[in-house]
C-alpha cells in the first residue's frame, strides 16, 4: 500500500493578547485531519495599526488560513479586508460563542483587550500553584508535601512532571514523587491527613519505548535494568502493588495524553474534595 504523504500548510495566528486560545484551537483543529501537518505563524499582542500593518505583509508572504481574536473593530475589519482580497481564508475563532453567549446573556461585548488576562486572585493562584509544582518536582521539598492538593506517584518516566505543570495552570498545587526500587517513599505520603495520593500506572511495552527514546535523545548508551523488559515489569508490578496496598487510586497513562491524565486527576480531585 502506498504510504500518504503529509499535506504542508500555512496557518497564522494573530492575537491582541498572549495566543494562548489560538494556539489551543488551531492544534484542536488540526487534530482531526490526517497526515498535515502546519507550519504555525504567531503574532500576538497586536495592538496597533502599525503592527497590525506588518503582519500583513508577513501574512501575505505566505499565504494560507488566518485565525484571530482582535477585539478592536477597526483592526478586525483591516485584517478580514485584506484577507479578503488575497483570497485567504480567515476566522475570528470565538465569535461564534462570544454571540451565543451575548444573546443569551442580553449583554453586549465589552470588547476590552486581553479581557481574560486581568491580574485577579485566580491568576495569582495558578502562578502560586506552578512554583509549588516545580519546588516539589521529583520528589523535592517532601516537608511541605502536606500542603498540595495532590501527589502523584509513579515510576520514571510516567509524565508526572508535566502533568502537575499542566495542572498548576488550572489552579491546583500538584507534587510528585518518583517510585524508585529499594528507595524508601517520604512518610508524608502515609498520613492520616495526606493530600489526594494518585498513582500513574504504564504498560511496561510502552515504558521500555519510551525509556529507549530518552536514552537515544540523551546519546546514553549505558542502559541496564532502566530498559530491560523483566525488570521494567517487575519494577511496575512493585509500583501497582503498593498502589493497592494503600488504596490510591490510580491512572493508566499508557495511551493518554497529558491533557487527558490532567482530567481525570481533576475528576478524582473533585470526588475527594467532596
Amino acid at each position: 500500500m502506498r504510504e500518504r504523504l503529509a499535506t504542508y500548510f500555512n496557518v497564522h495566528l494573530v492575537s491582541d493578547s498572549t495566543g494562548e486560545t489560538l494556539a489551543g484551537v488551531m492544534r484542536a483543529t488540526c487534530a482531526q485531519f490526517d497526515d498535515i501537518l502546519p507550519i504555525e505563524h504567531s503574532y500576538f499582542l497586536v495592538r496597533s495599526a502599525r503592527q497590525l500593518e506588518r503582519v500583513m505583509r508577513e501574512i501575505e508572504a505566505a499565504p494560507g488560513v488566518v485565525m484571530f481574536t482582535l477585539s478592536n473593530m477597526d483592526h478586525r475589519a483591516m485584517l478580514e479586508r485584506r484577507c479578503a482580497e488575497a483570497g485567504m481564508p480567515c476566522v475570528a475563532v470565538l465569535d461564534p460563542v462570544l454571540d451565543v453567549t451575548s444573546r443569551y446573556l442580553g449583554q453586549e461585548l465589552n470588547h476590552k483587550v486581553g479581557a481574560s488576562r486581568k491580574l485577579t486572585a485566580e491568576y495569582f493562584k495558578r502562578i502560586d500553584a506552578l512554583d509549588f509544582a516545580m519546588e516539589h518536582d521529583d520528589g523535592q521539598q517532601v516537608i511541605e508535601l502536606k500542603d498540595a492538593d495532590v501527589i502523584l506517584v509513579g515510576v520514571s518516566r510516567t509524565s508526572k512532571t508535566p502533568t502537575c505543570v499542566y495542572l498548576a495552570h488550572r489552579g491546583v498545587k500538584a507534587a510528585n514523587v518518583p517510585f524508585v526500587p529499594n528507595v524508601e517513599l517520604p512518610p508524608e505520603l502515609f498520613g492520616e491527613r495526606r493530600p489526594l495520593v494518585v498513582g500513574l500506572t504504564i504498560s511496561a511495552d510502552r515504558l521500555v519505548h519510551i525509556r529507549r527514546n530518552r536514552l537515544v535523545a540523551m546519546k546514553e548508551t549505558r542502559a541496564g535494568d532502566y530498559t530491560e523488559e523483566d525488570s521494567v515489569r517487575a519494577e511496575i508490578m512493585r509500583a501497582q502493588k503498593l498502589f493497592e496496598r494503600e488504596g490510591w487510586p490510580t491512572i493508566d497513562v499508557s495511551r493518554r495524553s497529558i491533557e487527558e491524565t490532567a482530567a481525570a486527576v481533576l475528576n478524582l480531585l473533585a470526588e475527594h474534595r467532596d
